[in-house]
């Protein structure tokens, strides 16, 4: 029968074993997450590069930097500066609706749709449903901005915190078509 003070040699043998080989494991470990962080880091800057690149630049033009003759650089007119998509107009009698882009005439659309229906005002929730939309927060806000720069343009009236309907003079003119 062995000894006692030879079992727990024998033990603590198989424990430092072991103690070794997981030190071994971590060490792999880490040198890999040492790597994985340095190919995140240089991601996190790449994209940082490409959104310098592509975020607007007033000095620069899409196509480059066009210099007048004295080395100025040329400023885009007011229609070049706005990209259509963006722009919502004053809205003003006998100004139609087609005058917006086509995210603006869906929420037009739907408010004069519940306009016509006798139904009351509607929410950005209620709107990102209509347009069979996720009611996620980043799909309501995007609603949100659009509804309230309408608003800012006369195109619609916010009666209550939240809730939009069509202007009043909007709705007369048939949803401003």
């Amino acid at each position: 029968m062995p000894s006692v003070v030879g079992l727990l040699e024998q033990r603590e043998l198989t424990a430092r074993r072991r103690v070794d080989e997981l030190r071994e494991e971590a060490d792999r470990i880490h040198a890999e997450l040492d790597v994985a962080e340095r190919e995140w880091n240089e991601w996190v800057i790449a994209r940082s590069r490409v959104g310098e690149v592509l975020a607007p630049n007033d000095d620069a033009v899409a196509s480059g930097d066009p210099r007048r003759s004295d080395g100025e650089p040329v400023r885009p007119g007011p229609a070049e500066a706005a990209k259509p998509k963006s722009v919502v107009p004053m809205w003003r009698a006998g100004l139609s609706c087609s005058a917006l882009s086509v995210d603006y005439q869906r929420i037009l659309q739907a408010l004069a749709d519940r306009s016509r229906l006798g139904q009351g005002p509607l929410t950005c929730q209620e709107m990102a449903a209509c347009f069979g939309l996720d009611p996620v927060p980043g799909k309501v806000e995007a609603l949100r901005s659009k509804a309230k720069r309408l608003v800012a343009r006369g195109w619609l009236v916010e009666s209550a915190p939240g809730r939009f309907t069509l202007a009043k003079d909007v709705a007369g003119q048939g949803g401003g078509s």
